[in-house]
């Protein structure tokens, strides 16, 4: 039988272009994320980090002092005031739109998502934006991940052949308890998690038709609201794309799934983001291809945390110097991304159709 061999696939993108010049950055919110992503990912690129706020101020010190930030600032007007620097926002839904509205007329802002806590906020953020002129985007840094990177691009290239089918699946034990401020929200699983898998597939497939879905709590958590998933989103009858989120599996590692496939009609992909696994520091993210029920595997510069947090800022930062002229998640882009979680929570809400009599 003569061995089948796969295509050579040319060089695939896996990062985002860094600024010529970047600026400094003054980092707003020195939470777990920034510690574990943000900081990390800057320190790697080589983007300066001028200095860092927090509403608790021993996190901002203890921020500073791991990283070698020069300077922490003692109170959000004395960070807002900083002339000629690139704002990180990173803070809850609920606290970002107060953050915008003291920020310099025209500055350039890259906030954590969500982009407020639900569409009505999401669209006082984009009005605050546009009011103040502010270049603002959202840190929906999955877009960014090496594997997607490379996913879309294999995509654009039509190198799957038309996409039929994607899928994602997320069976993992989140530690929701180390964000308490979570206990407050009422929406939790989708706009503070899977937005992210939302934002990708938005990236990779376009504007879905609509969305069917059903959120669910979790008993042994009852201070949280929605923890798990299942939707479909609506892109014709010729491409199913369906999500399966369970983050409240509690039965132990062995089974835990975090991973996309996206099939078309002459290839396939598959990808898996070790941090879901593990978090903050799981295993390393996978990538793999198929032409027929042939796969191989696609070596990774690195992983979705925290290797993808420098595409989201080198962006901005490319698009003040004029090297972008593309914001890639500029809050225009960021308020379709909530307007379909929106959508989600109404068809959890509404509940199914009910099955007809038996008799």
């Amino acid at each position: 039988m003569k061995e089948h061999r796969m295509r050579a696939t040319p060089a695939l993108p896996q990062a985002w272009p860094a600024p010529s010049h970047p600026r400094p950055i003054v980092l707003i919110g020195a939470g777990a994320v920034a510690r574990a992503a943000h900081l990390p990912a800057y320190r790697r690129a080589s983007f300066p980090v001028a200095g860092v706020y927090d509403i608790t101020a021993s996190a901002a010190e203890e921020a500073a002092a791991a990283f070698g930030i020069p300077r922490v600032f003692r109170s959000l007007d004395e960070a807002c005031g900083q002339p000629g620097v690139v704002f990180d926002v990173a803070v809850p839904g609920h606290a970002t739109l107060g953050v915008l509205e003291r920020l310099p007329r025209g500055a350039a802002v890259l906030m954590q998502k969500p982009m407020g806590e639900n569409l009505s906020e999401a669209r006082r953020i984009v009005a605050c934006a546009t009011e103040r002129e502010l270049i603002a985007a959202v840190n929906l840094q999955l877009r960014f991940s090496p594997g997607m990177l490379a996913l879309r691009e294999l995509i654009r290239r039509v190198a799957l052949g038309a996409i039929v089918d994607i899928d994602v699946r997320v069976t993992i034990d989140q530690p929701w308890q180390q964000w308490r401020f979570l206990e407050r929200a009422a929406r939790l699983e989708l706009p503070y998690h899977s937005i992210h898998y939302l934002d990708a597939i938005r990236w990779i497939a376009g504007e879905p038709a609509g969305a069917y879905c059903r959120a669910v709590r979790h008993p042994g958590l009852p201070a949280f609201q929605d923890t798990r998933s299942t939707i479909i989103l609506d892109y014709g009858d010729l491409l199913r794309c369906s999500l399966v989120l369970n983050h409240t599996h509690r039965a132990g590692p062995k089974h835990r799934s975090s991973q996309m496939v996206v099939e078309g009609t002459t290839g396939a992909a598959r990808l898996t983001w070790g941090v879901n696994l593990a978090y903050p520091a799981g295993p390393p993210d996978t990538m793999e291809l198929s032409e027929g029920e042939t796969w191989r595997d696609v070596p990774l510069r690195g992983s979705w945390f925290p290797d993808a947090f420098e595409g989201p800022m080198s962006n901005l930062q490319r698009v003040l110097s004029g090297e972008d002229t593309t914001l890639v998640g500029a809050v225009s882009d960021a308020l379709r991304t909530m307007a379909l979680i929106d959508a989600c929570y109404l068809s959890s809400d509404a509940g199914g159709v009910p099955a007809p009599a038996a008799g």
